[in-house]
């Protein structure tokens, strides 16, 4: 298989681990409280910062040197930050983000937040499947997306939305992984030059991600202490995860 192919592969792979997660919650009758959702985003975002970490910064050092990593991870929290600021989108904690717009319903503002989260996480799973790498960033975002996708269908379904509906908006939000897959993968193709700076761009923007956005979320509820464990533990589990597979 080629690098166009598995990483195309493979961040379809691990966007659908978010069903896994929102599987149960078709079978659940009661709604989930504050602690279940934080700690689920405290492990996804220890299992990021890892992923960002060993699979995606160093082989950018190594493969592009401090110059292009420094440019592609700067860039990568820029342009998210951007996203972040100019398209509308709601988090269920946080409130509102970005500019204001009244034609799209509340639902469609979280669905969006979702897949400002997900897009970096498809596009660095379809950039490394052009490197040794492409199997552990694949499990690491397929992980981390099984405790998120869990996380986004509780909260859907404490704020009065059915189960199956919950269900499909979660694992629809994943399968936007493979349009951001799809963009790395292309980007490569067209230039295997890019391979350094899309790498350090896909962790900078992960990273953003987690700092801006998930780390902040799940620290409006009282439950830092709680959230903070839970990040120890995500980082440890991706951390030897990526030991054992080399």
């Amino acid at each position: 298989m080629n690098g166009f192919s598995r990483g195309i592969l493979y961040s379809a792979v691990a966007g659908m681990a978010t069903g896994l997660g929102a599987l149960p919650f078709l079978f659940l009758k009661r709604q989930m409280n504050d602690r279940f959702i934080d700690s689920s985003l405290g492990f996804a975002a220890g299992v990021m910062l890892a992923a960002s970490a060993f699979s995606l910064v160093v082989p950018a050092m190594e493969l592009g040197g401090p110059v292009r990593f420094s440019i592609g991870f700067i860039l990568g929290g820029i342009l998210v930050d951007l996203v972040d600021k100019f398209i509308p989108h709601e988090h269920f904690t946080k409130g509102h983000e970005g500019i204001e717009s009244k034609r799209l319903k509340g639902i469609w503002l979280f669905v969006i937040a979702i897949t400002i989260h997900n897009f970096p996480e498809g596009m660095a799973v379809g950039v490394s499947g052009f490197t040794p790498h492409a199997f552990s960033v694949a499990l690491a975002i397929g992980v981390q997306n099984i405790p998120e996708g869990a996380a986004v269908v509780a909260s859907l379904i404490n704020a009065k939305y059915a189960p199956l509906k919950a269900f499909w908006i979660s694992f629809l939000t994943g399968l936007v992984e493979i349009i951001g897959g799809l963009l790395g993968a292309l980007l490569i193709k067209i230039s295997t030059q890019l391979l350094p700076y899309l790498m350090a761009l896909a962790a900078g923007a992960m990273v953003f991600v987690i700092s801006d956005e998930i780390i902040p979320e799940t620290h409006l509820r009282g439950k830092e202490r709680l959230t903070t464990y839970w990040v120890l533990i995500g980082f440890t589990t991706m951390s030897v995860l990526d030991l054992l597979l080399g």
